[in-house]
């Protein structure tokens, strides 16, 4: 009768451990500096730092800059990818070194999905994140038009969005410094080049503009 008891134990227990998920492991590579070519001529150049993330052993993106966690299971960290550059009467291949949107990685199950930050533009925009808040100066798809954007992940659409400037001609090299957030109130200051300061509060889904600030449009 022992044996018939440990037996069915067995047979209980092992596919229980069988089914199982395997814990995932998400983990950033080593750190590689690169060139990265700016400029509508691409007649420019600068260092950026890139590292692979892998899933387990697998390699899945490139990123480039710090990761920001939201909380302890889900973080985003920026997109770098390579591009091939090469002409078709050109022999092999040239790559060059880009940088693009922000990526939504979850450490348990290894899900990465790619974030749509409105008007977020890969060149321009310098996102600053709080929470699950993203701030930073958007650039519409004519390149004139330059909005200061505070966006939520779980929101289709900004959560505030107030234009800054309308340019003329080629964008400058920097639209705004990165926004700087503060809490108790959450709020975000941003600071266009050549334009006003602007300062918003953020209250769950909703934001107002601070008193000693332009009302927003």
């Amino acid at each position: 009768m022992r044996h018939l008891f440990i037996f069915a134990v067995l047979i209980t227990i092992v596919p229980l451990l069988h089914a199982a998920p395997k814990p995932r492991v998400m983990s950033f590579g080593k750190p590689t500096a690169v060139k990265l070519l700016l400029g509508p001529s691409e007649e420019k150049s600068v260092t950026i730092t890139v590292r692979p993330l892998f899933l387990d052993t697998k390699l899945k993106e490139y990123t480039t800059g710090p990761s920001h966690d939201i909380t302890d299971r889900v973080f985003v960290v920026r997109r770098a990818y390579r591009v091939n550059d090469s002409l078709p009467t050109e022999s092999g291949s040239r790559w060059l070194w880009q940088r693009g949107g922000w990526l939504l990685v979850d450490r348990s199950t290894g899900r990465i999905t790619q974030l749509k930050l409105p008007d977020f533009d890969p060149y321009y925009s310098d996102v600053s994140w709080y929470r699950d808040y993203a701030a930073y100066c958007g650039v519409a798809d004519d390149g004139e038009r330059v909005s200061a954007v505070v966006t939520q992940i779980t929101s289709k659409k900004p959560l505030f969005k107030k234009q800054l400037e309308k340019l003329a001609g080629e964008l400058p090299a920097a639209v705004c410094e990165a926004p700087l957030w503060q809490r108790n109130p959450a709020r975000v200051a941003f600071a266009p080049v050549g334009g006003e300061k602007l300062s918003v509060d953020v209250n769950g889904r909703f934001v107002d503009v601070t008193p000693d600030t332009p009302a927003e449009e």
